[in-house]
């Protein structure tokens, strides 16, 4: 699965702006110079560079064979929340508007399968979107269940409406929430399960996921679940190979701002973990990993850390700087 870092980047403009729910807003984007996006496959998203300086990843739900625009669907934050990335979105976004966006990136692959359970918490229906539309195509046995606090805070209910009753629209309101037990209660063989929300959601799916086999859960998360709080950390050093130089990264900072502080310029993008760009390679030393894309199998072998949230378990890591 391995994500490169140096992710290439595009302008675009924004060729509409829709209401695809109350607190969510549909944008299309289009390329500034007219050729062709980049392709991309189902459970892609983009990194968004804001004009006011934070960079936000959202996930593609449009159409892959649709090479002239892309679609992403931001979810208005409560102010304090999302770093203001989603209030200036949907407050001061207007068609015709021009973003920095990177190249599709896919932490969330699509696999084959004979059968598909697609779970979605509000706004994780949106890379769930463009993999039903697929999984309907290839003609594959699949269902969804889409929770949401109310109707009208749910996204895309009438792109689903096509679908029949394969699709449950299950609102907090009118239902209670998603009855776990009764969708995941007894393990299907040859079933892909995919689920994308709010990191409660995740928690109790993954729960109940752990008598399914091996490998059958597939999930993305859209809000770090890395606690932020330094309790228990200690101080480590860290030793750039390359430029032969060591810092001191003390509890409560990241090796990311350690580095930054000390002059030291390293990609990095969402600060939480969850994008892959801040990865560098570890030549000694134990990572203490934190971050959310990181497969168990990459996290034993240690051999590379995203800085940005991840520390060390060692008095001193070496890294391929």
């Amino acid at each position: 699965m391995h994500h490169s870092r140096d992710v290439p980047e595009l302008d675009v403009v924004v060729d509409s702006v829709e209401a695809a729910a109350t607190e969510v807003k549909a944008l299309v984007l289009r390329p500034v110079t007219g050729a062709a996006l980049p392709p991309w496959t189902p459970g892609s998203h983009i990194d968004v560079l804001l004009p006011s300086g934070p960079v936000r990843q959202y996930s593609l739900c449009g159409d892959p064979s649709d090479r002239d625009t892309w679609r992403i669907a931001v979810l208005r934050e409560p102010l304090g929340r999302g770093r203001g990335g989603s209030e200036y979105i949907h407050t001061a976004l207007h068609v015709g508007a021009k973003l920095r966006v990177s190249a599709p990136r896919n932490n969330f692959p699509f696999v084959e399968s004979a059968r598909y359970l697609f779970v979605a918490g509000g706004i994780g229906i949106t890379p769930i979107l463009p993999m039903i539309a697929l999984a309907d195509e290839q003609r594959a046995d699949w269902r969804l269940v889409y929770g949401g606090r109310n109707v009208d805070s749910m996204a895309f209910r009438g792109e689903l409406a096509r679908f029949g009753d394969r699709v449950e629209i299950l609102p907090e309101d009118r239902t209670g929430p998603i009855d776990l037990d009764r969708v995941l209660g007894a393990p299907k063989p040859d079933t892909a399960v995919y689920c994308c929300g709010p990191s409660g959601l995740l928690e109790a799916v993954e729960k109940r996921c752990g008598s399914w086999p091996e490998g059958a859960l597939h999930t993305e998360r859209f809000v770090s679940t890395t606690p932020q709080s330094a309790a228990g950390d200690t101080a480590f050093e860290v030793v750039l190979a390359k430029q032969n130089r060591t810092f001191t990264v003390p509890p409560g900072e990241t090796i990311l701002r350690t580095l930054e502080s000390n002059g030291i310029d390293v990609l990095s993008s969402c600060q939480q973990g969850m994008c892959g760009r801040c990865e560098q390679t570890v030549l000694e030393g134990t990572p203490d990993h934190r971050d959310e894309i990181l497969t168990p199998e990459e996290r034993a072998a240690g051999e590379y850390i995203l800085i940005c949230v991840s520390r060390s378990h060692d008095d001193r890591l070496v890294l391929d700087l």
